[in-house]
């Protein structure tokens, strides 16, 4: 595995392929793909309890002809 280089693609097939028995400084792997859900921001009160209020931070949900929803 060559240092700094960034591999774009799925996760496990990117580890199979390039990454050897060795030690990894960084992974990043961005939220869950075409989970078919929706993400929410959750708030708490001046507590810190769980608030009920909650906006839509994105949802992952892919078709074809549309793109994300």
């Amino acid at each position: 595995m060559e240092p700094n280089v960034l591999y774009y693609g799925d996760n496990l097939e990117v580890l199979r392929r390039y990454v050897t028995d060795e030690t990894v400084d960084l992974v990043y792997l961005d939220p869950p793909f075409n989970s078919n859900q929706d993400y929410n921001v959750l708030f708490a009160e001046q507590d810190g309890s769980r608030s009920a209020a909650q906006i839509l931070a994105f949802g992952d949900t892919w078709r074809r002809d549309a793109g994300p929803s």
